[in-house]
């Protein structure tokens, strides 16, 4: 067959087949084109899931009559002239493919006006076949109909899911764009009956707009996060670990406004949250990074779903970092919201300090004489330290001098910290406490493993990484690209206990490995740090190795079930809990305390009725 230029209406539907995947495909070019026009309300009118119809109106600028031609023809766009622009492009859309394409698969109907204009315009295009413009009554803004998708290209059609789930995929993308654009209204139809509506004129950070999206449980559980760092800011919600996911159904990430998905992002949020995340469950989080848009590429997906960071390395860094940092500020007992995720933003006094709340002068508690002797010596032998020296001070379990300044104050003035005051123990495992508002149940094993285990990566992080040589060094087979990486990155993995050169195109030679991990297959454990800093730049494995290998040290040391305490034990595990780090969950991600509020407790007996 001779080479021949293909016909126009063949080119578009060619690029339909990566643009327009479904209708929601649709709605998103259309909706992200009213958005660029500077639309504050956007009415969007479904038939049949969007297979029959699909009408966006919006109010935005409006096109001029003479450009409506140029607007369905390939390649044709207001947004970039250069290069330069398509370097740093800010919209939302720039390819000027998106019109063309969806016309050449559809009946499409394109009407707009701009503000001084005596009337508006109109352009119909059949099936790739451009009409003419003609006058249409019409408001500021423009209206865009697209009927019978995929009319002609019935291989495609064939392909359409049921009318319920091409809806449901509609709705999933406008409810990430109204947690990106709390400011646009947004107002959707389907067969003739509204079915949502999402308000404009609201703030980024409204809870309204996140109950309005996520729902009122998600937005109960919600931490804030704000931090900028080298020319990078990360802000938005994470949700508490207890508020888990069986799926990443609720995994929002905005980049300059774009909502994308991007492995690297994904994967350091997965690692923040992997000390604190019950096994097999997903995080849920909305956030929103924001970048200098040359130091990110866009245009590396038709349908612009991903992106391409120029320092993938330290972007991934940054957020696992930034939320590595918010998550360890989750003590139990905390109230109110995240504001920032700095380590510096802790509270700290000393016990003489005038700022230490009035309960904690008042009322010191002793230690927790619990039995944590094989923990600690284990780890002693491990770093050949006493166990006093390896745990940092005399007793590495005692309480601090004092706990978080999140005190209230009960009805008879007096200031309760976080977690209150035990009262009693309940059937040797639970900690039951009265605090300002309510009564707190604390399950004592699991709080008592959290305090132990930070207490050992405390420690262990003082000491460093150390690295023990192997009697025979072993040789390890790897790829070509692996052995690349092996050799570029020989200091970082020095850092992370691993002697390793080069000895050939495909092996290694390992000399020596991470001390605490020297029992493990630390062959496979090579192979899978190498992979991570291929792909990621980075690698956390031998941290969750050692992580896993302490708590289990934790685990054996903490207070077991049917273990009496004294009301003073009990209110000394309460203190070290408001204390630590990450105690509101235990090293398996379960939660260790709960909150019953006396208005609940009231309601079960139905007091005030």
């Amino acid at each position: 067959m001779p080479i021949r230029q293909l016909p126009d209406i063949l080119v578009n539907q060619i690029a339909a087949g990566e643009v327009v995947e479904r209708p929601a495909s649709v709605v998103k070019e259309l909706v992200e084109n009213a958005l660029d026009a500077g639309a504050l309300r956007v009415d969007i009118d479904l038939e049949e899931g969007g297979v029959r119809l699909i009408r966006i109106r919006d109010d935005g600028s409006g096109i001029p009559p003479e450009e409506l031609p140029l607007a369905v023809s390939r390649h044709a766009t207001s947004k970039i002239g250069s290069l330069d622009d398509l370097e740093a492009v800010a919209t939302l859309g720039f390819r000027g493919e998106a019109l063309p394409s969806i016309a050449s698969v559809s009946r499409f109907s394109l009407a707009s006006r701009r503000e001084d204009d005596a009337h508006g315009s109109v352009l119909d295009v059949d099936g790739g076949r451009v009409g003419i413009v003609a006058p249409k009554p019409h408001p500021r803004g423009t209206t865009v109909e697209v009927r019978d998708l995929f009319y002609n290209v019935p291989a495609r059609r064939k392909f359409l899911r049921a009318e319920r789930t091409e809806l449901g995929h509609i709705e999933e993308w406008l409810r990430a764009l109204a947690l990106v654009r709390p400011d646009v209204e947004l107002r959707v139809s389907h067969n003739g009956k509204p079915s949502r509506r999402y308000k404009g004129d609201e703030d980024l950070f409204s809870g309204a707009r996140l109950v309005e999206t996520l729902g009122r449980e998600f937005a109960d559980a919600a931490l804030r996060v704000e931090h900028a760092a080298a020319g990078l800011r990360l802000h938005g919600w994470i949700a508490k670990p207890s508020y888990s996911r069986a799926s990443a159904d609720q995994q929002y990430l905005y980049v300059n406004g774009r909502a994308v998905r991007d492995r690297s992002v994904a994967h350091a949020v997965k690692q923040a949250f992997a000390d604190v995340m019950y096994h097999g469950r997903q995080p849920a989080y909305v956030l929103f990074l924001e970048l200098d848009p040359t130091r990110v590429d866009v245009n590396v997906h038709p349908a612009k779903h991903e992106v391409r960071f120029r320092d993938a390395r330290l972007i991934h860094d940054f957020v696992y970092r930034t939320l590595h940092e918010a998550l360890a500020d989750t003590r139990a007992g905390q109230a109110g919201e995240l504001a920032a995720a700095s380590p510096s933003d802790a509270f700290t006094a000393s016990p003489a300090s005038p700022s230490m709340p009035a309960w904690s002068r008042s009322m010191p508690q002793p230690h927790l004489a619990l039995r944590v002797d094989e923990a600690r010596a284990g780890y002693a032998a491990l770093y050949g330290a006493p166990p006093a020296q390896a745990a940092g001070h005399h007793d590495a379990f005692a309480p601090p001098p004092m706990s978080p300044p999140d005190a209230a104050v009960d009805d008879a003035g007096a200031l309760v910290p976080p977690l209150g005051y035990a009262v009693a123990q309940l059937h040797g495992i639970y900690i039951l406490s009265q605090a300002a508002d309510g009564m707190i149940v604390v399950d004592m094993h699991a709080a008592h493993e959290r305090i132990g285990y930070e207490k050992l990566k405390t420690a262990h992080d003082g000491e460093g990484v150390r690295t023990q040589p192997l009697l025979v060094p072993q040789t390890v087979a790897v790829s070509e690209r692996e052995a690349d990486v092996a050799e570029a990155e020989s200091a970082t993995l020095a850092e992370l206990g691993f002697e390793v050169t080069r000895t050939g195109p495909q092996s290694l030679m390992l000399r020596g490995v991470p001390a605490l991990l020297a029992h493990g297959d630390t062959e496979a454990l090579l192979r899978d740090v190498l992979a991570d800093l291929r792909e990621h730049g980075e690698s956390l494995r031998v941290r969750s190795a050692r992580d896993e290998l302490l708590s289990t040290m934790a685990c054996h040391g903490a207070v077991r079930a049917n273990r009496r305490l004294t009301l003073h034990e009990m209110n000394a595990l309460l203190r070290q809990m408001e204390a630590t780090e990450r105690s509101g969950q235990c090293n398996h991600g379960r939660p260790t305390w709960a909150h019953f509020p006396l208005a609940e407790i009231d309601r079960w007996f139905l007091r005030g009725r």
